[in-house]
């Protein structure tokens, strides 16, 4: 009896604490529905239930959200607890390899496979990633002198890649360890390709600017009261002074198409009237070459999607090198087709030479920044090694694309393919 007198308190105790810290939601509760009955006239029988569903929310134990709330962060955690390291490794696109302190493949993701290929739980890191900069890099982890450490690694088979490496330890006391290979191999290609075309464009100055300063001081001195040697040192002077005014107009072309990746959208050329005012504008260099330029224009509407003044440029650098380096075919052909061939109809203008044409190992290369087939003859013919990159730039920005046929001692021909609408 006295056990019973004791529950009995204490269950009168319990409801007296819920009540007491359920009063204000409990009175705000109350005066609602008080407010719905009196005004809006409801039931006395809506009313009683009303209440009593008020009364018990009110005596529910406190901790019941509370409750409700661990149980959620209990399924979150049993949820990131089935996400084994095989699934996390999988979800990383770079190649990432799980190994222990024996420097042991545990694991490896499929981007680990496709890289390096011949990998597998069990093989050791040691020998499979001989070079030394890997060892050192294996030593540092597992010494547990660092916690974390990176080198740079490149891998020469099939193909070189170079990638940055860091390791590092899993958790503390799981004796598991991670590598992560990022490729950087399109970065380097693109720093190669900055240092190369400073030291391109570096050269390609530095020589007029040479033999400038050269015939200064030759004026300045020994050839100071010579009237014939002034003026052919002056000539020689501006010559030197014009190529290094086009190589400076080529490489803003460059900056300002690199700029601008996009062509502006709605913009309609006419590519007969174009080429057309190309042929008559080089039609003095023509002469002086003595080469003949012939038209080959179909008929019709030859309207394509683009700019005009840039695809002027284009045709301008093709026609005028066909005239300089072609010039011992005394002739060019210059036509305008459509071509309906799948999958990219358009139109096709073909600028074509009978000169010595262009040896077959130099084709591929021949769109590059300053490349050049011969140096002197291009030098020559004031050539500034970038008329093509240009050129291929442009075309870029117009969807279409440049293709190159030439057989030596039988000219070359370039195509320009400009889609339709």
């Amino acid at each position: 009896m006295a056990d019973r007198g004791a529950d009995d308190k204490g269950m009168a105790q319990a409801f007296a604490t819920r009540l007491r810290n359920g009063r204000w939601p409990l009175l705000a509760g109350l005066v609602a529905i008080l407010v719905v009955y009196v005004f809006a006239g409801i039931s006395a029988y809506v009313l009683l239930p009303a209440l009593a569903l008020l009364l018990g929310a009110a005596l529910l134990p406190a901790g019941v959200a509370r409750q409700a709330g661990e149980n959620g962060a209990a399924i979150e955690a049993i949820g990131l607890q089935r996400l084994s390291g095989e699934y996390l490794a999988a979800a990383v696109a770079d190649p990432l390899i799980i190994f222990d302190r024996a420097a042991t493949i545990v694991h490896a993701n499929a981007a680990a496979f496709a890289a390096f290929g011949g990998i597998a739980p069990g093989i050791s890191l040691a020998l499979k990633f001989r070079a030394p900069e890997m060892q050192t890099l294996l030593d540092s982890v597992l010494s547990g002198d660092v916690a974390s450490d990176v080198v740079d690694y490149t891998e020469k088979l099939p193909v070189e890649r170079a990638y940055r490496v860091s390791a590092s330890s899993v958790g503390h006391g799981t004796d598991l360890y991670v590598m992560v290979f990022k490729d950087q191999s399109e970065t380097r290609r693109i720093d190669r390709m900055r240092a190369d075309f400073i030291a391109n464009a570096s050269h390609e100055l530095r020589t007029p600017l040479a033999s400038i300063s050269g015939f200064i001081e030759t004026l300045r001195g020994p050839a100071r009261n010579d009237p014939a040697a002034r003026d052919q040192f002056l000539q020689i002077m501006q010559n030197q002074t014009g190529r290094m005014a086009r190589l400076i107009d080529d490489l803003l072309s460059l900056s300002r198409l690199e700029m601008k990746p996009y062509l502006k959208p709605g913009t309609e050329v006419d590519l007969r009237q174009t080429v057309d005012g190309v042929i008559d504008s080089l039609a003095p260099l023509a002469r002086e070459n003595n080469v003949v330029i012939e038209r080959d224009f179909a008929e019709g509407s030859l309207d394509v999607p683009g700019d005009r003044d840039e695809l002027f440029q284009v045709f301008e650098n093709l026609l005028e090198n066909a005239c300089k380096y072609g010039q011992s075919g005394g002739r060019v052909v210059v036509s305008i087709a459509r071509s309906d061939a799948d999958p990219e109809p358009g139109i096709d203008v073909t600028i074509r030479d009978f000169g010595p044409g262009i040896p077959e190992e130099h084709i591929p290369r021949i769109t590059e920044r300053f490349y050049r087939i011969d140096v002197e003859t291009s030098r020559t013919q004031k050539g500034t090694g970038l008329g093509l990159s240009i050129v291929k730039h442009i075309l870029t920005r117009h969807n279409a694309r440049l293709s190159i046929r030439s057989e030596v001692g039988k000219g070359a021909a370039f195509s320009v393919h400009l889609p339709a609408h």
